[in-house]
């Protein structure tokens, strides 16, 4: 959290200051700075793809509960929580479609969407 601080504010102020100032040394910065990205970042990144993908294909009306139980289904090992936080962090939440007004029959029932 410090470093990622120290990363935005660098272009403002110098960075052994920010590293007093936090309380941090500045080679862990700089050693923080070469380092990738942890084994569970690189998971969530291929898992959004996992989710994006089940969410499309959904018609983008599957919310995390079903994204979940897709990805159940075909075999991914995942917690419910964690579909649900990285599908938050997409941005992708699921819609319903929205009711259609019955009020006239006819119409309706042509169509097939009312009972």
């Amino acid at each position: 959290m410090k470093f990622g601080f120290i990363q935005t504010e660098k272009a403002t102020y110098p960075v052994r200051m920010l590293c007093r100032t936090l309380l941090v040394s500045a080679s862990g910065f700089y050693a923080w700075c070469r380092r990738g990205l942890s084994l569970k970042a690189q998971k969530d990144a291929a898992l959004k793809v996992e989710i994006r993908a089940a969410h499309a294909a959904s018609g983008k009306t599957y919310g995390s509960p079903r994204v979940y139980e897709d990805l159940k289904a075909d075999g991914q090992n995942v917690g419910r929580k964690r579909v649900a936080r990285l599908m938050q962090e997409e941005g992708l939440e699921g819609h319903t479609e929205a009711a259609l007004p019955c009020d006239d029959r006819l119409a309706a029932h042509a169509s097939g969407r009312c009972e």
